[in-house]
C-alpha cells in the first residue's frame, strides 16, 4: 500500500504553520509516506503572505511552501503535490488540480467568494477537484457551519488534528447523507505534530492529482487516523 498525506501547511504560506516545506517533506519521507499534498492557507484564511503586496508577488510567496518540499521531496524521494486551502466565513475547501500560474492569472478569486457557491463552480470547471475539509468543526472562530453538498465532489470525514470524534462523525453523516465521497487528512502544521499517520493509503502510486481525485472517486483509497485504519 501506497501513503499520502491529503491535508498539510507550510510556514512559509500559512501564518499558524511553524515548519517549513523542506522540514516538512523530510519529516513525512520519515513517517513512511510515498507522497503529500501541500494544500497552505489562501489569503482569506490564515496567511502568512502580506496583503499589500501585488496579487503576482503575493502568489509567488505563497507558493513557496510547496516549492520548497517539492524541491526537497525530489532529493529524498517524496513525491510532492500543489494545492489550496480556501476559506470561507470559517469554512474550508480544499482545491487540487489548479496551479500557480491559474492563481496569478486568476486575480479576481476573492471577489467571487462573495457567493462561495459561484466560487466553487468556477474552480471545479477550470478542472479544480474540492474537498469540504473538517465541515463540523465546532471552535469559537467559526460564527457558523457552510455546507455546499452540490458544489463539492468530497467530504474530509477524517481529519487527524481534532481530538472530538462528533467533529468527524458529523461529517461521515453529512457526506453519506449527500452521496459523497470520502476522503481523510492530517492537517498538520509543523513537524512536530502528534497529527502523523493522517492521510490515505492506495493500492497503486498516486503520480497527479488526477490520480488522487480517480482514487477517492471510485472509492479506491483507505482512511487513516493516527497510523490506524
Amino acid at each position: 500500500m501506497y501513503k499520502y498525506e491529503t491535508h498539510m501547511h507550510t510556514s512559509e504560506a500559512s501564518g499558524c504553520g511553524s515548519s517549513t516545506g523542506a522540514e516538512m517533506a523530510r519529516k513525512y519521507k520519515d513517517e513512511g509516506y510515498d507522497g503529500i499534498f501541500v494544500t497552505d492557507h489562501f489569503f482569506n484564511g490564515n496567511s502568512a503572505v502580506p496583503r499589500d503586496l501585488p496579487w503576482k508577488k503575493r502568489i509567488e510567496l505563497y507558493c513557496k511552501g510547496y516549492e520548497n518540499a517539492k524541491e526537497t521531496g525530489d532529493k529524498i524521494g517524496l513525491d510532492v503535490f500543489f494545492g489550496v486551502e480556501y476559506t470561507y466565513h470559517g469554512a474550508d475547501f480544499l482545491i487540487y488540480g489548479l496551479d500557480k500560474q491559474w492563481l496569478i492569472e486568476n486575480g479576481n478569486i476573492l471577489d467571487i467568494e462573495r457567493d462561495i457557491s459561484d466560487f466553487l463552480n468556477y474552480v471545479r470547471s477550470c478542472g479544480g477537484f474540492v474537498v469540504h475539509a473538517h465541515p463540523f468543526r465546532d471552535y469559537d472562530y467559526i460564527k457558523h457551519f457552510t455546507l455546499c453538498p452540490h458544489n463539492v465532489d468530497a467530504v474530509e470525514i477524517i481529519n487527524a488534528s481534532h481530538h472530538q470524534k462528533e467533529f468527524d462523525e458529523r461529517a461521515k453523516i453529512y457526506a453519506e447523507w449527500y452521496n459523497l465521497p470520502f476522503t481523510a487528512g492530517s492537517d498538520s502544521h509543523n513537524a512536530t505534530d502528534r497529527y502523523y499517520g493522517g492521510g490515505i493509503l492506495t493500492e497503486t502510486p498516486i503520480k497527479s492529482f488526477e490520480d488522487y481525485r480517480d482514487a477517492v472517486l471510485g472509492g479506491k483509497i483507505q482512511l487513516l487516523k493516527g497510523n490506524v485504519l
